[in-house]
């Protein structure tokens, strides 16, 4: 695989262009976005740390004492509190200071969607920098453009925020083997920290680290030293990498709980007890329904073919196409040579190992990666998909939990994307070559000239490149708003999902669908039967504006104006209630993707 030069100045302004284009497009698409059930209980958390953010400031001895401290961290205290701390920080600076946007919910997902777009920047340095701008360019744009993940970055929630901040520690963690020095492993450090409060999927970070570094010494051991012991004397670089690799694990045991530490209140009390409690209840989680198949599944076993299948029912295709083709290459460059090299010094003697042994001398080395970068690319995603095999894994969530494998993915897809450019130009200067020997020159016609051309400039890549994104970028603007919803060609789009009994959605975010229809047709001082909808999220469609402020939200079908009701196999119930008591099966409204149905409106005619 190529190797390029360092980051050149222009390259942080491409990310810095991906960040804000990114932002500006969430910016742009949440305001038709419905807030989800647990958008809702967040923006009540962040109200209550904002408010302990306003008396730390007015009087910092009295918001410090412990008393006070508890009754503002313990509200959703199952989840860390960096990225609600966000949520809070934002809505009262850039909201009630500043008024910056036009409905207050957007100030709660803003520092997700800054987060969000910060990812999408990473990924192109990472691509950049580990293999060429090509490559970091493609990789951003199929991360992007991802439909499940295009969906959780508008959200005031921690799904999309770890997504970036798992990558960052990484990131860190390459650099540091791949530059050395102190300041890439106290970033690692820093960067965990930040990881472990944001959410609780940080635990695989020192797996992938502490796997990685391991695999990296028994390669050295294995392949790298021997020969080097046959060959000329030369530096110790796997000796430096591994010290490298020890002080960015030093500084993720060391640094990363301290920032843990600091940056969570809820924890400075009781430590010890409230991360058991912590841990306990993520270990311990209760399960939820989730469809899969034409099944609900509410207790294990879980299927362990659900993130497999659901990934490729939700990632396009080109994507999958690419990071397989990305993974192979690497496996072949980076598993083959050092296999046979060692199986060829190991063997003895034979007739079969000889041939093997020629085999192995055929071999052309890969080119020198202190960072080891493909390992380390597969292990993120090895870690993440591998706590699905377990049949007691919980499977609600959709695709939101291993989505910390997706900036991995598309990285693999982009280093593919930017192989395939090269063979394109390898293909046109050959045929120019055969023009040459059948008597024409390069400049003797116009189409010799057109070929010289596109091999040496940009006309290549750019086809291809729009070729390959076109489709996640139709697929997932298409898809919006109803995201969770949305499947790929692969498996029929959403009719086909939905024949093969795929769930429609969760969360109830799909109430933001039909806020046009119920503001058309509730009665005055009406009420809405809100179904799987949250109570915070639907006073925010208030707040917002985009409901009339006269409506009411109810918690019970019976005698309300309006019912609404989500689609979930195991919510059918909630339909029938609807039926009964407003003596109708037929809803006055339905909303959805493609021709099927997400959300009903029942009315109550009677009424």
């Amino acid at each position: 695989m190529k190797r390029t030069a360092p980051l050149a100045p222009a390259d942080g302004l491409v990310a810095v262009a991906l960040a804000a284009a990114y932002v500006a497009l969430l910016l742009a698409t949440a305001g038709d976005l419905g807030y989800a059930r647990d958008e809702g209980f967040y923006f009540f958390a962040a109200n209550r740390y904002g408010a302990w953010f306003q008396a730390l400031l007015e009087a910092p001895r009295a918001a410090l004492r412990p008393e006070v401290v508890d009754a503002a961290w313990s509200v959703n205290h199952e989840h860390p509190g960096l990225i609600k701390s966000l949520f809070a920080l934002s809505n009262l600076l850039l909201q009630k200071r500043l008024g910056l946007f036009a409905m207050e919910g957007t100030s709660y997902r803003f520092p997700a969607m800054a987060l969000s777009g910060a990812g999408v920047a990473l990924v192109y340095l990472w691509g950049t920098q580990a293999r060429d701008r090509l490559a970091g360019a493609s990789a951003a744009v199929l991360f992007a453009m991802l439909p499940r993940y295009f969906y959780h970055a508008h959200l005031a929630c921690f799904d999309a925020p770890i997504v970036t901040v798992w990558a960052a520690c990484a990131y860190a963690y390459w650099r540091s083997l791949r530059d050395g020095g102190a300041l890439w492993p106290v970033l690692t450090g820093i960067a965990f920290g930040l990881a472990l409060d944001t959410k609780h999927n940080s635990w695989f970070l020192p797996i992938v680290c502490v796997a990685h570094a391991v695999a990296l010494e028994l390669r050295e051991r294995i392949v790298a030293r021997p020969e080097a012991a046959e060959a000329a004397p030369a530096p110790p670089r796997g000796a430096r990498r591994s010290a490298n690799a020890l002080a960015a694990l030093a500084a993720m045991a060391t640094i990363g709980p301290l920032v843990f530490y600091a940056l969570w209140p809820w924890i400075w009390r009781d430590t010890l007890a409230r991360l058991r409690e912590y841990a306990s209840f993520h270990l311990n989680h209760e399960y939820y329904n989730m469809e899969f198949l034409g099944r609900n599944y509410w207790t294990p076993p879980m299927p362990r073919a659900y993130a497999p299948l659901m990934t490729a029912a939700t990632v396009p295709a080109v994507t999958l196409c690419l990071f397989a083709a990305g993974l192979c290459a690497a496996a072949r460059e980076r598993l083959v040579y050092p296999l046979a090299r060692a199986a060829a010094r190991l063997a003895p003697e034979s007739g079969r190992l000889a041939a093997a042994r020629a085999f192995a001398a055929r071999l052309r080395p890969p080119p020198p990666d202190a960072g080891g970068t493909a390992l380390l690319w597969f292990l993120a995603i090895a870690a993440v998909y591998g706590a699905w095999l377990s049949p007691s894994t919980p499977i609600f969530g959709g695709t939101k939990h291993w989505m910390t494998a997706y900036p991995f993915i598309a990285l693999f897809a982009g280093a593919a994307f930017s192989a395939a450019v090269r063979r394109a130009r390898v293909g046109l200067r050959a045929l120019l070559v055969a023009r040459r020997g059948a008597g024409a020159t390069a400049g003797a016609s116009a189409p010799g000239a057109a070929l010289a051309a596109a091999a040496r400039g940009p006309l290549v890549p750019a086809l291809l490149g729009a070729a390959v994104v076109a489709a996640p970028i139709a697929e997932t603007l298409r898809a919006h708003p109803w995201a969770l919803s949305a499947y790929t060609p692969l498996v029929g789009g959403a009719p086909g999902a939905a024949s093969l009994g795929l769930n429609r959605t969760f969360w109830g975010y799909a109430t933001g669908a039909v806020v046009d229809y119920l503001n058309e047709h509730v009665p005055p001082r009406g009420t809405v039967y809100i179904h799987d909808t949250a109570g915070q999220a639907w006073d925010m469609l208030l707040r917002d504006g985009r409901l009339r402020k006269d409506i009411r939200g109810v918690g019970a079908v019976a005698g309300a104006d309006f019912a609404l009701y989500h689609h979930e196999k195991h919510m059918l119930g909630q339909a029938y209630q609807a039926w009964v008591a407003f003596g109708t099966t037929s809803p006055d409204h339905v909303a959805g993707l493609d021709g099927v149905p997400v959300i009903l409106v029942y009315r109550n005619r009677a009424r």
